[in-house]
């Protein structure tokens, strides 16, 4: 299927590669960014939803506040951008899985697995939690798995405009499962219920199976609310009482008997792993009378089966109409119940869109000032960390404001940014260590800083991240200093020394070189009459030159003398015997009878390594030299006897060193 944005260049920076993924409302790409020669993830908003210019301001927004996140355990965003019709979002690029696509694989995980999991996931939630941001769609498929098992929680800020839209899509339905009680009655959320997707979450991890299961998202979002699910030791009794605590009390229905916070639950979870006996503190949930559907449900329940229906109605002969009448009745008023709570999750009905409000102008007011003056609007501040500086304005009130005066809006909300006030030419340096270069320019740009890059060489910084700043985080600077951010190069790359292969065999020689940190460069091969088949006859760089860890090192390979085919022109006479026994070669036969030995001398190149050692050779297994020698001898003619075929080791110090197959003859 043809994509209109492969190939395409966005803002002459980002170059559409390919499709890796498709959600509800975006598109994700493969991208290259040519500005930073890095591969990154374009994720674009789809055209239906690119056209609701209310809507595209609230995804530019929502990812502005996002792309403030800075979290190992988060994705990273790297740019928000609109290029003509186009609403994008440039984000790091994961090499690894998704948790569903790993659990599918493995099915139930180990305790280990899935608190390392759990653990990194709600790190990553109480960093956004402490940013006023609320993902509302912990999920799996939302988290993603790299090869070292680090966790990475993608979709932050996004799921919020997604929610929002009431559709019903197979994404809305893989994300009810996962929904907390509160989300699905469509009541104000709070980070909690972020705690209550995540426990659900660590409940699949440790039991392999999700704690409800339906037909449809209605189904299972009815679950949510007014069921309890089994217990995870009733599913795997090897489950530790106190981990099926944890998972229980994050799952609560009750908000009151659920986990306050993310690091509540993370320290609980601390001292499981200290003390696997330790007693949890939680109160299993008491089933709420309050749920509107509860007597409908009972109701329900008490209608007769189908068979019964025509059966068990007559009393003395007579059919009882009224139990027929209460049943209908009573299913009538369930599908009513079912379809206000499908208005209330999914927007299903809603034929009529909200009434627009004109939008006042509240700039220079305080969000509660505005709150109060016009509490028919939300006033929401977009995030603490875009505050900006205001000569106009004092600390905290808005200066800027979206939609703006005089606008329409349909979802009653304002999203604005408020004064840090005047500049008192000091500000307190953020901590840029372990951030992208991009991020942190993004964040000295908005907090009106001055400054410098200088790039140099750190083995535990990743390339392209900031090392540390000058002066450091923490340190006040003005307006008029200039602050140095230093960016890794990556690994410095020390020099080292090219040992010598010459007489080495050829996987010798590469140990040699990755002894060396050197890496294996291309391998030549030549006949040579001097060296024994097998071994380094030459190398491209010198032993003993100092070269940068990692350069390749090529060398050539013996492949023995080169034979000599026999003249068939030319009479085999003394004459020619004779010239051709007094030729200077690497082997002279000194007999011609098949039944005895034949006597052969054969150059042998000796390596110059180490200082002195001892020579070996055999004849099928049998020594015919045995001698010390020095790294200085260079070669030995070695006279060797045998019959017919064999095969000839030559040993350094015991180590066998080349097999040479010989045919004496």
């Amino acid at each position: 299927m043809n994509d209109k944005y492969i190939g395409k260049l966005l803002d002459n920076r980002y170059e559409i590669l390919q499709v890796i993924g498709t959600g509800g409302m975006a598109v994700v790409y493969k991208a290259l960014c040519h500005r930073l020669n890095r591969y990154v993830a374009v994720k674009i908003l789809k055209d239906e939803y690119a056209k609701d210019e209310e809507f595209r301001n609230r995804f530019h927004s929502e990812s502005h506040a996002v792309a403030m996140l800075s979290h190992p355990n988060i994705v990273a965003v790297y740019d928000v951008s609109r290029s003509n019709s186009i609403e994008y979002i440039v984000m790091e690029l994961i090499d690894g899985m998704t948790l569903k696509q790993y659990m599918d694989r493995r099915g139930t995980l180990s305790q280990k697995e899935a608190i390392h999991f759990i653990t990194q996931i709600l790190k990553a939630l109480s960093h956004a939690h402490s940013k006023g941001i609320i993902h509302r769609d912990i999920k799996p498929h939302n988290i993603m798995l790299l090869r070292d098992s680090t966790v990475k929680v993608t979709d932050f800020g996004i799921a919020r405009l997604e929610s929002s839209q009431r559709t019903v899509t197979r994404e809305a339905f893989g994300s009810v499962h996962y929904i907390a009680p509160e989300q699905a009655k469509g009541s104000h959320i709070d980070c909690r219920a972020d705690i209550y997707s995540a426990g659900v979450v660590l409940y699949e991890m440790l039991t392999g199976r999700l704690p409800y299961e339906g037909d449809t998202p209605v189904s299972v979002a009815i679950q949510h609310i007014n069921s309890m699910p089994l217990s995870p030791r009733e599913i795997n009794s090897e489950i530790p009482e106190p981990l099926e605590k944890i998972t229980m009390k994050a799952m609560s229905s009750a908000l009151s008997k659920r986990y306050a916070s993310t690091d509540e639950m993370l320290a609980d979870l601390d001292e499981y792993k200290k003390n696997p006996n330790i007693d949890i503190e939680y109160e299993p949930p008491v089933k709420s009378s309050e749920v509107d559907m509860d007597e409908t449900k009972k109701l329900v329940l008490s209608v007769p089966e189908e068979n019964d229906a025509e059966n068990a109605v007559e009393q003395n002969g007579v059919k009882a109409k009224l139990p027929l009448i209460v049943a209908v009745l009573a299913i009538g008023v369930f599908f009513a119940g079912v379809l206000t709570l499908l208005s209330t999750i999914f927007g299903w009905g809603d034929s009529k869109k909200p009434e627009a409000l004109i939008v006042p102008d509240i700039l220079g007011m305080t969000l509660e000032e505005a709150g109060k003056r016009y509490n028919e609007f939300e006033i929401i501040e977009t995030d603490e960390e875009v505050r900006e500086y205001s000569d106009e304005y004092e600390e905290g009130e808005i200066i800027k404001q979206h939609p703006k005066e005089n606008e329409a809006s349909t979802s009653g909300k304002i999203y604005v940014t408020l004064s840090k006030g005047k500049n008192s030419g000091m500000q307190v340096l953020t901590d840029l260590t372990d951030m992208s270069e991009e991020q942190a320019k993004i964040i000295l740009d908005r907090e009106g800083v001055v400054y410098t890059v200088k790039r140099e060489k750190a083995d535990d910084t990743a390339e392209g991240c900031v090392i540390k700043t000058e002066p450091e985080a923490g340190n006040s600077v003005s307006s008029d200093d200039i602050v140095i951010l230093y960016i890794s190069l990556g690994k410095e790359q020390k020099d080292v020394l090219v040992p010598n292969l010459y007489g080495l065999t050829e996987i010798k020689a590469i140990e040699s070189l990755a002894a060396s940190n050197l890496e294996k460069g291309n391998v030549g091969y030549e006949h040579s009459n001097t060296a024994l088949k097998g071994t380094v006859i030459g190398q491209e760089i010198q032993a003993g030159e100092s070269k940068p860890e990692g350069t390749s090192v090529g060398f050539t390979i013996s492949l023995g003398p080169e034979e000599k085919k026999p003249d068939v022109t030319t009479p085999n006479t003394d004459e020619h015997q004779q010239k051709d026994e007094t030729k200077s070669d690497v082997s002279t036969p000194v007999t011609v009878d098949k039944n005895e030995n034949i006597e052969i001398t054969r150059s042998i190149r000796l390596p110059t390594e180490p200082e002195s050692f001892v020579v070996k050779i055999t004849v099928n297994g049998t020594t015919q030299y045995e001698k010390t020698h020095k790294g200085t001898d260079g070669s030995v003619d070695v006279s060797l006897t045998g019959n017919g075929e064999a095969t000839v080791c030559v040993y350094i110090n015991d180590v066998l060193r080349q097999e040479i197959p010989i045919d004496f003859k």
